[in-house]
């Protein structure tokens, strides 16, 4: 299964991308962003396959891609739908449209029925806030073939930022502070996370928030 892509852009529309990885395979993936044909992006993908087909989904963030393998679970919601979902809603938008039920929000997707809206609400209320244990962060796209001084930095308004790149070392604090905050949102108390977080950090090597996130809730 493939679940994340990187390599040169050879072709971007805003619907559909082809991404030529280091292998010299150049993979066609539905990803609502247009990128910039000739330097290099890092996606996220969901591999979806069938009896005559391929297809491959790609996201911004792992996040977004695991709030899409989700809604694949909602009764009579298929890839397209639930891809057309994240595409026009965002993904904080479909998490509090299922945790308010509010089902019109959810209709607003061009195809989605206040049938299927409902049916999302119903299969995903009380589960979909799990997703938040996932980073929200977009990989960066180095500009161009050549060493370059900057980088691009696709983000979900789907516009570009510049900045320049910078190697610095793991910051314990902020993967302490976002963990914290990812677990009280799935209803786990302070005083229970810290001691746990503590615990993985002075035994692991931890350089992402999701990573310590994710041994805390198995130790909860």
């Amino acid at each position: 299964m493939i679940g994340f892509l990187n390599g040169e852009v050879l072709f971007s529309d805003g619907n559909e991308s082809i991404i030529q990885t280091s292998t010299g395979i150049g993979y066609q993936v539905f990803y609502n962003k247009v990128l910039v044909e000739g330097t290099h992006a890092a996606i996220f993908v969901a591999h979806i396959i069938k009896e005559d087909s391929e297809t491959l989904f790609g996201f911004h963030s792992l996040r977004a891609k695991k709030l899409f393998e989700m809604l694949l679970t909602v009764k009579g919601i298929g890839p397209k739908s639930a891809y057309n979902l994240i595409a026009n809603l965002g993904v904080n938008e479909i998490i509090n449209a299922v945790n308010l039920e509010a089902k019109a929000s959810l209709t607003k997707v061009p195809g989605l029925g206040s049938k299927g809206a409902a049916q999302i609400v119903l299969d995903l209320a009380g589960k979909i806030d799990r997703v938040k244990m996932y980073s929200d962060s977009s990989k960066i796209i180095r500009g161009g073939l050549a060493p370059a001084a900057k980088t691009s930095l696709i983000i979900e308004e789907t516009h570009y930022i510049e900045e320049e790149v910078s190697v610095g070392s793991v910051n314990q604090h902020e993967i302490m502070n976002d963990t914290l905050m990812a677990c009280k949102e799935l209803g786990f108390k302070e005083d229970k996370i810290i001691p746990i977080a503590q615990k993985i950090l002075g035994a692991n090597l931890i350089t992402k928030p999701e990573q310590l996130i994710h041994l805390v809730l198995k130790e909860l």
